[in-house]
């Protein structure tokens, strides 16, 4: 087994495998409850991490790169409320309208 990804959150972590789960690669989830021997244990490893199998761990880490980069395209603006908006989104954060532009 390889490691793929470690984070101090354990939302980042679970993201990180869901992006594998969508890619159709099955990943381990370890050290999820070691935050209480925080001291005891090097910091590092007491942060929750996703293992792949030996085979699965280029393609593992080229999804999880495809997934930390941000989405091209323009900002846009909210024709409702006027709020600037990053290209990501598809609704309005401040009113929820949704987007009237082309991605």
């Amino acid at each position: 087994m390889k490691r793929v990804f470690r984070a101090a959150s354990l939302l980042q972590v679970a993201h990180a495998r869901n992006v594998l789960l969508t890619a159709g690669i099955q990943s381990e989830l370890r050290n999820q409850y070691l935050a209480g021997a925080l001291g005891d244990l090097p910091m590092l490893e007491t942060w929750p991490q996703l293992y792949v199998e030996d085979a699965d761990e280029q393609v593992a880490l080229r999804a999880l790169a495809r997934a930390a980069v941000a989405p091209a395209g323009e900002s846009w603006t909210c024709e409702h409320c006027g709020e600037v908006l990053e290209p990501q989104f598809t609704s309005c954060w401040r009113c929820g309208t949704g987007a009237a532009h082309e991605p």
